[in-house]
């Protein structure tokens, strides 16, 4: 396969991997890596090096989609985003000292849990309970434009939120992914924020929190510019176009979507990780 031909392959997945990644807040490194290892047989860490930028370039095309429809709650973000700072830095730092088959299937197994939770999520939303004196202090509360008008809504288990998503860092600087399933479950399950605004806020954060992973990433070689360039334009503008999508879908399609795509890529991951072919 000449690069030419690499490069234009490559470049089509990730943009539909960006889709995905916009869709569902995972972020399109989820995608990405699976890709890149199963598909085109690229080293394990150099795909994780180009999911890295991937997710960056999610964040930056999903993130303007979603603040101009005012899904996005940038104050839960920016206070979760402490957590997963230090969470990623944590995780790229331990990265070298796993093997590649035992973060295969480490990933597998994070996305099973993800879709298992996702699946069997009630639609209905404990509205009617008060937000965690943090959220109120803090003025987390918010609302958004739901299919019937206006919709408010609470911020529950604020700290419960913040451990998630520092686990969610770790896994994103160990894994080499934006950790989105985990950033989403943390606001949607835990504090009880309406999905689509979970994953608005899932997308804004997953960037600074890859950012700081990447550098990591770089000072051990891990990015390669001939694999993470049509990586972060296809995803780029792919995260673009799904977040006009996910203005117009319902939110039982996005969990099915969500839950469907990750089991796939799960079973995939950890029988490959368990047949140590990465």
């Amino acid at each position: 396969m000449t690069v030419l031909l690499f490069s234009f392959l490559v470049l089509i997945v990730s943009y539909f991997a960006g889709i995905l990644g916009a869709l569902s807040g995972l972020g399109g490194g989820i995608i990405v890596i699976p890709a890149l290892v199963l598909l085109f047989h690229v080293d394990m860490h150099l795909a994780m090096g180009a999911s890295l930028i991937s997710v960056m370039a999610t964040s930056s095309g999903a993130a303007y989609g979603f603040l101009k429809e005012k899904f996005t709650n940038l104050r839960v973000g920016i206070l979760l985003e402490t957590g997963a700072v230090v969470g990623a830095l944590t995780g790229a730092l331990l990265v070298s000292f796993f093997p590649r088959s035992l973060i295969a299937i480490i990933l597998g197994i994070v996305l099973l849990v993800s879709a298992y939770y996702s699946l069997r999520h009630k639609e209905t939303t404990e509205l009617d309970k008060p937000s965690h004196p943090w959220a109120v202090a803090l003025k987390l509360e918010g609302s958004y434009q739901s299919l019937k008008g206006p919709t408010s809504y609470h911020v529950q288990h604020v700290p419960l939120g913040i451990a998630l998503i520092t686990l969610a860092g770790i896994l994103s600087g160990l894994l080499g992914i934006g950790a989105g399933a985990l950033k989403v479950l943390a606001m949607d399950q835990a504090m009880k924020i309406p999905y689509k605004v979970s994953t608005a806020t899932s997308n804004f954060i997953i960037g600074i929190t890859a950012a700081v992973s990447a550098g990591v990433y770089f000072a051990k070689g891990y990015i390669d510019p001939i694999i993470t360039f049509p990586v972060f334009i296809g995803v780029l503008f792919g995260s673009y176009t799904g977040a006009k999508i996910l203005t117009r879908t319902t939110t039982k399609t996005l969990r099915v979507i969500f839950s469907f795509v990750i089991i796939a890529i799960a079973f995939e991951l950890i029988y490959k990780g368990m047949k140590g072919n990465l």
